[in-house]
């Protein structure tokens, strides 16, 4: 049975599912299919709000972030002229609310992977490990649990196309097994202790844990920077920087551990608390002008 949230702050659901935050989202037609965690369920954006089906209105509030108090968000983060356009392009992006273990895996195989590659992983790793399911005809896999992935072999793993972060996922995986360690835990700490805490597991770096703050912990101050991130900042912030770093960062490949954190700490401090929601309207405005 369908069921109807009314929208009474800004919201677009679309924007929303194609920033690249989450990649197990597909739309046919009017209805964007997804799974979370073991849900399995539909969801589209009309004049009258939201439509949903097979899964609960408080569960979808929360994971669309719609408790987060958007047109204060946006006025906090709009410092300047370009912030302000990609806010007039995209308001309505809000940041979701994922399951920790899934993000946190799927941050681990997204590392140097086009957003494509990495839905064709996870998908491979769903199909693999996870339970079968359908909805309206379509098939659809879960995503496996870490009791499920823990068994795999290394070679299972690198059958799936995940290459050298087998091997990560596969001792993250068994880390968080073995250990109970409870990844849930995580949105109760602060952005540094959780971050301290995710840094532990093998194939989490910086941008990471940034990730996985961001998308599914609720740290909306975690800044994530990437390539696209390196590309606006020196576009349209190098000017907090030194002339001399600034020009470093145009001629390296990938940034150190040193660099990110500059980066990241520029993002946090400009932007303020809301630092994560100023990441992505810029991410996806910068990727969209491509």
């Amino acid at each position: 049975m369908t069921a109807h949230l009314s929208l009474s702050a800004p919201f677009n659901l679309d924007f929303t599912l194609c920033c690249g935050q989450a990649f197990r989202w597909n739309k046919r037609g009017e209805w964007w299919y997804g799974v979370v965690g073991k849900r399995i369920f539909k969801m589209r954006q009309n004049n009258k709000g939201l439509e949903f089906e097979n899964v609960d209105a408080e569960f979808i509030k929360d994971y669309l972030g719609l408790f987060d108090d958007l047109p204060n968000i946006l006025l906090r983060i709009n410092k300047d002229k370009h912030m302000k356009a990609t806010i007039n392009e995209f308001r309505g992006l809000r940041i979701l609310r994922q399951e920790p273990w899934e993000c946190l895996i799927s941050y681990i195989c997204a590392t140097y992977k086009s957003i494509a590659a990495i839905k064709r992983m996870l998908l491979n790793l769903s199909m693999k490990f996870g339970e079968r399911a359908q909805l309206d005809g379509y098939k659809f896999h879960t995503f496996p649990t870490s009791a499920r992935l823990a068994k795999a072999t290394l070679q299972e793993l690198t059958d799936c196309g995940l290459g050298y972060r087998a091997k990560y996922v596969l001792e993250t995986v068994k880390m968080i097994h073995e250990n109970g360690f409870d990844l849930e835990a995580l949105k109760m700490m602060t952005c540094e202790e959780a971050k301290t805490e995710l840094l532990n597991f093998p194939g989490v770096g910086p941008k990471v844990a940034d990730c996985v703050m961001l998308f599914s912990l609720g740290k909306l101050e975690a800044f994530p920077v990437d390539v696209w991130m390196r590309r606006v900042i020196l576009r349209h912030y190098s000017q907090h920087f030194t002339p001399e770093f600034a020009e470093r960062l145009s001629r390296e490949e990938s940034l150190s551990n040193s660099e990110y954190e500059k980066l990241n700490l520029f993002g946090r401090e400009y932007f303020g608390e809301y630092a994560g929601y100023a990441q992505e309207y810029l991410y996806h405005y910068e990727r969209m002008q491509r």
